[in-house]
């Protein structure tokens, strides 16, 4: 599998291939029991039996059906800096890019993009940027304890680097829900190739296992065809993943940016990482899978194989459309109309064509109760929410979904 992408180990795979039979009907085995080991996941990751392949994806999408049905869970995304002290080589904000156009959010810019996506209905707040000194500890406590004062019913997701215990703890204790902190690689000597030499792989595995025991409900990832990444090294992550077993697990190809050390870096491929997902959804049968924006940015139609393949979270961009533009992590990011939240068109492409909807129309297309949006098939066509279904007067975001071969899928937007 992982020949599509990088340069094979040959005789690795030559010594897989003579062990083959002991492999037979692996992906069975791995939905079964939801294990694995090192040398099964190199084997997997080596094999270029199509036939294999397709067994895992299709199992792997049974799995999330049978734990999920067809819920795919909206969370609201607001990027409320792109500040960030730290200089990671693949990084479009890291601190040495001087060409970026800096941003930073106030707390009423902040509790205003929490008020309309409240009003669209959202029901769980994203906050992710980069590590900002100018957020004390005491700015970020009370921005979150004035988005769940005013909006108890609603979870509070944060994505803000790392952080001691201490701080932390300090915002679990005002009412912090989710923390997502991704941690690149599971190997060490590729970690210090990511990152400038005062990061440390240590810390970064300090600050999962103090987010873990603090009790936050934690989401972890990597990129997938990151520079000098091997095989082997995704093995790792994947053992990684089933020890940590953190409530969500996002992945995305890398994507190189121009204004970083890995500009002249290949991409990672979405063919591996539709392949990554499957086997993280035996692995964690449970675990929420976000369609990134990465995969709509690498491919047109990647989120939406993504949802198809099994993920079930999507993330609508929250952020006022001025700065959205601004957080630039990779090259061609999706962020601006595609994206939103607050677009109030409803777009239907059949046959690669597109077509402007009336209001009136959608009735037909989106059935509605409560907290609850269902999506349904129509005449086999690609369906996509550029955003927003007239409810109740307001405009609800149902982001980039799909409804392919007659099937539905829900939109949850509750916590």
């Amino acid at each position: 599998m992982l020949q599509n992408q990088r340069t094979p180990d040959k005789n690795k795979q030559k010594n897989y291939g003579m062990s083959a039979q002991n492999f037979k009907n692996l992906p069975e085995k791995i939905e079964k029991t939801a294990d694995i080991t090192k040398e099964q996941l190199a084997f997997l990751l080596a094999t270029e039996d199509d036939a294999m392949i397709q067994d895992l994806k299709q199992r792997a999408r049974n799995t999330g059906d049978r734990i999920y049905g067809k819920n795919v869970y909206i969370r609201g995304l607001i990027e409320f800096t792109n500040y960030c002290k730290n200089d990671c080589l693949y990084c479009g904000i890291r601190r040495s890019n001087c060409h970026a156009d800096r941003y930073r959010l106030t707390e009423e810019e902040i509790l205003s993009c929490c008020k309309i996506g409240y009003e669209l209905g959202f029901r769980t707040f994203v906050l992710q940027g980069g590590e900002d000194g100018f957020y004390t500890d005491e700015k970020i406590c009370q921005i979150v304890s004035k988005i769940k004062a005013e909006y108890p019913d609603c979870a509070v997701t944060l994505s803000i680097g790392e952080k001691s215990r201490e701080s932390y703890q300090a915002y679990f204790d005002v009412g912090a829900d989710r923390y997502l902190l991704r941690h690149e690689t599971a190997d060490e000597a590729h970690y210090k190739k990511l990152h400038p030499a005062e990061m440390s792989y240590q810390n970064r595995m300090r600050c999962l296992r103090d987010l873990k025991e603090i009790g936050y409900q934690v989401g972890t990832g990597f990129m997938v065809g990151s520079p000098w990444q091997t095989s082997e090294h995704l093995a790792e992550d994947l053992l990684f993943l089933k020890e940590l077993n953190p409530q969500m697990v996002g992945i995305g190809p890398f994507i190189p940016h121009h204004d970083t050390p890995f500009a002249g870096q290949k991409a990672g491929t979405l063919e591996l990482t539709l392949f990554l997902l499957g086997l993280i959804r035996l692995m964690l049968p449970g675990v929420l899978l976000p369609a990134t924006t990465a995969l709509g940015t690498i491919a047109e139609n990647g989120r939406e194989l993504v949802i198809l393949s099994g993920a079930n979270v999507v993330m609508p961009n929250l952020s006022p459309k001025q700065v959205r533009g601004d957080y630039l992590l990779y090259d061609n990011k999706i962020s601006t109309d595609a994206e939103a939240a607050d677009s109030h068109q409803l777009f239907r492409r059949g046959n690669n064509v597109f077509s402007q909807m009336s209001t009136g129309s959608q009735a037909n297309e989106v059935g509605i109760t409560d907290g609850r949006f269902q999506l349904f098939g129509i005449e086999r066509a690609f369906v996509k929410f550029d955003v927003g279904v007239t409810c109740r007067t307001k405009a609800i975001d149902c982001f980039l979904m799909h409804a392919l071969d007659q099937q539905e899928f829900n939109l949850v937007f509750l916590q």
